[in-house]
This record gives structure tokens, sequence and C-alpha cells, in this order.
């Protein structure tokens, strides 16, 4: 298992030091590329200024603590947009060509192959921008941050991170059955969206909807939640890694039923 883990870390590592060459080869790509998303970002966070320029609050919200959620969704997407975004390609790019044979013909997992494929320089924008307004809506937070808070933090992101993976590679996995689902991933990841405000702001039906069906609730609310005094969150929060683990087995699963009933288009 130890053996079996090493060879992989070595594997991802080869392959991202390959992309990074093919990154690095066309610089001015890469940082369009990193500064489209970063204005992409702005813009989002400028239309929520122009809101609260007119409100004090939205139901019981102040504009650091949306802000604080927002960094918190975009910093999480960052993780799936930097080394997962190979899965919104798994239908158009692998299945319907008929590239996603040679996957399977490699003494390596077939998954870990096609996300290990790519390395998107695009995510680092998104990473910067999460980063920043995080650390700018920090310090209006009603906590003292030490280092266990900091710790906490982290762990809600990462996990926030591999629940936007374990979303995307089940729908992607359709693509088994019906060659090309990236709209019905595309339709499914925009209601990640409505994560990036509270919550309690939509109807009931819409909060159990991104709580317990698709649960992008845990992507950016839940754990933003937990740091937001009196937010009555901070229980339901604390199992925002036991979502992401229990999502990611449930992804794989399904990507095995997927990959058992594949069959290759011949193209």
């Amino acid at each position: 298992m130890t053996l079996m883990l090493s060879r992989y870390i070595k594997l991802y590592y080869l392959f991202c030091k390959q992309n990074l060459k093919v990154m690095l080869e066309y610089r001015m790509d890469f940082l369009l590329g990193v500064l489209s998303v970063m204005l992409q970002q702005f813009a989002g966070i400028f239309f929520v200024k122009i809101v609260f320029d007119h409100i004090h609050a939205l139901n019981g919200w102040t504009f650091y603590e949306i802000l604080f959620i927002y960094g918190i969704a975009a910093t999480g997407r960052s993780i799936h947009h930097i080394f997962f975004d190979n899965l919104w390609t798994l239908g158009w790019q692998y299945i319907r060509p008929g590239k996603f044979d040679r996957l399977l013909i490699r003494p390596i997992n077939p998954l870990f192959h096609f996300i290990a494929d790519r390395l998107q320089q695009d995510g680092f924008g998104q990473l910067f921008i999460g980063i920043i307004v995080i650390g700018t809506a920090m310090p209006h937070l009603s906590i003292s941050w030490g280092v266990l808070e900091f710790f906490i933090l982290v762990v809600m992101i990462i996990a926030s991170g591999f629940i936007f993976v374990a979303i995307n590679l089940f729908f992607a996995t359709l693509s088994f059955w019906m060659v090309d689902s990236l709209p019905i991933v595309w339709t499914i990841f925009n209601l990640s969206d409505f994560a990036r405000y509270p919550l309690t702001i939509y109807h009931k039906g819409i909060r159990h909807f991104l709580t317990w069906i698709v649960p992008y609730g845990f992507t950016a609310f839940y754990p933003a939640a937990y740091f937001i005094e009196g937010s009555g969150f901070e229980r339901l929060a604390l199992l925002t890694p036991v979502v992401a683990i229990i999502s990611c087995l449930i992804a794989y699963w399904f990507w095995n039923r997927g990959l058992r009933a594949f069959t290759s288009t011949g193209s």
C-alpha cells in the first residue's frame, strides 16, 4: 500500500512537471488565463459591494461575512479548477473521439491518469482572489484567530475543494452511458453559485437541496458559518470534512460503475 502510494505521488509529480513545462512554454497565455479568472472573480465581488452600498445587511448577514463566504467558495473551487479541471472534458475530449481507450491499457488507475493529464493554470487566479478576499474579511469577523482556527479553516477549504470534485466526477461519469454529459455537469455546477451567499436567504426547499442532495452548501456557506458568531450552523459546519469523504466515496463508486458499463465509440 505504501509503495503504491509512493508510486502514484511520484507519477503525479512527473505529470505536473510536464504540464507546467507546457504552460510556461506559452507564458503570455498563462498570465492572461490567470488574470482573466481574477477579473471574473473581482466582477462578482464588485457586484456584492454595489448591493451593500444600498443596504446594511442581507437577511442579517453583513458585507464582510458574505465576503468571507465568497472567499471560501473561490478558494475551494480553485482546488478543483487547478488539479481536477479535466473532469469537464471526459465526454467530448476522451470518450467521443475514442481517446479514453488508451487510459484503459496502461498499468495505472484510469481515473488517476485522466485527472493527472491536465493542470489548469486559470485556477491560480481563482486561488489568489480567494486568499485575498478571505484575508480582507477575517479581521472584520468576531473571532480570535489562533493556530487551531487557521487549521480548521484550511481543513474546511480542502474539504470544500473535494466536494466540488466529487460532484463534478459523479455527473461527468454519466458520459459513460450518454457519451457526453457536459450540459448536465455545467447545469449542476452552476448551482454552486447559490452557495456563495448565505443559504438562509433562500427557500427552505433550496436549502435542503443544497445541503443534502447536491451538497454545495458545504463548499462555502457552512464552512464560513463555523467562524461567524451567532450563525447557528457551527455544529452542522463540522460535518464538512465528513460530507467531503462520503461524497468522494459515492462519486468514485459511481465512476467504477460507469467504467464497467463503458463501451468504446470505435472512433
